[in-house]
């Protein structure tokens, strides 16, 4: 049986304990010696190869699913500084792109003049502002705002 088993692997190419035999025909394998007996063998299916296993992803997919909400995501699981984590760059587009858009609503609203307008802009552009809410903030500690005539 082990020769059998041997002889199979070399001509399927895998491990010999992924050869699987039939036991009802353990006579005719008995008799199989050969390579060509065992080729013969092989192609009636009486003797087979057993899937290779791969590794499951199930554990993974799940632990996505867990991350993408925001677990397993503290500082013990991080590796790399945080501009590797989320580049600077790409911070300051998010935030940049976010106090523009807030001054364009802003101006077209009428909520400040054109001049402030300018200035503000010039400000973001230059990093002065940390996000939307410190721009409101400086605003209306500047008394930026244009009152509204009732």
């Amino acid at each position: 049986m082990m020769l059998q088993k041997r002889l199979a692997s070399g001509i399927m190419k895998c491990s010999p304990k992924r050869v699987k035999l039939d036991t009802s025909r353990l006579a005719d394998i008995k008799e199989a010696i050969t390579n060509s007996d065992v080729r013969q063998l092989i192609s009636e299916g009486v003797i087979k190869k057993i899937p290779a296993r791969g590794i499951s992803r199930a554990r993974v997919r799940e632990n996505m699913r867990q991350r993408r909400k925001g677990r397993h995501k503290g500082p013990g699981s991080r590796k790399g500084k945080p501009t590797s984590r989320l580049p600077s760059k790409k911070a300051w587009m998010s935030r940049i792109r976010l106090q523009r858009r807030f001054l364009m609503e802003i101006r077209a609203k009428s909520l400040v003049s054109g001049q402030t307008f300018k200035d503000l802009y010039k400000k973001a552009k230059g990093g002065f502002f940390r996000n939307k809410r410190h721009i409101k903030l400086y605003i209306n500690e500047q008394k930026l705002f244009i009152e509204k005539q009732k």
